[in-house]
């Protein structure tokens, strides 16, 4: 009687450990060793017309003192040496309000890029090819940064929401964050304009 009932919490035991373990789970790898720039991420970038990333424009800028990498190869970017007007968005992959405001997004810029440029930021995204595809296949053509280790949050660029929307004025004043969530090239210009106090 008494091997049968230890036989039993031996059993019970086993399956609690088991259990426990759970089934294995894939984990994304740490932010530090994330490729932004792997070799057929830049090949993709190369096979589209997505626009380079923006080079030093002012020193002491309003933005974060924050260098992001380009997201599939480039020129990295220290935000603190962009000036406005400018629109930053947030956004990765995974996020559905995120793809269903990017065709908004790409065909604003087409239209209205020349005069209130467009910077979209990868963020806290460790699987930036994935990323690159999606924005590629949604029109982007405006730059992108990535920030797979959320190098922002912390910084008066933190966001709790995707997709979310920073502006730069001429002027230097940030402001932000907006939620985004847009669907059509109206409420995108309807958006920047009142952010920006401008008229396009």
């Amino acid at each position: 009687m008494k091997r049968s009932l230890a036989a039993a919490l031996v059993a019970v035991l086993s399956v609690v450990l088991l259990s426990a373990c759970g089934a294995p789970k894939l984990t994304a790898p740490p932010p530090s060793k994330v490729d932004v720039a792997a070799p057929d991420m830049v090949a993709m970038k190369a096979k589209s017309d997505m626009a380079d990333c923006p080079k030093p424009q002012t020193r002491g800028g309003t933005l974060a003192n924050v260098t992001l990498k380009c997201l599939g190869g480039g020129t990295s970017v220290d935000l603190s040496t962009l000036k406005g007007p400018l629109v930053i968005n947030l956004w990765y992959a995974g996020c559905v309000p995120c793809r269903e405001e990017m065709p908004a997004l790409a065909a604003f810029y087409k239209q209205y890029g020349d005069q209130v440029p467009l910077l979209g930021i990868d963020s806290t995204d460790v699987y930036p090819g994935v990323a690159l595809r999606k924005a590629i296949k949604w029109g982007v053509t405006y730059p992108l940064l990535a920030d797979p280790g959320g190098d922002l949050q912390g910084t008066d660029m933190s966001i709790h929401n995707y997709p979310s929307f920073f502006f730069l004025s001429a002027d230097g004043k940030l402001t932000g964050p907006i939620v985004g969530g847009l669907n059509s090239v109206d409420e995108v210009k309807a958006m920047i304009q009142k952010q920006l106090g401008i008229t396009l």
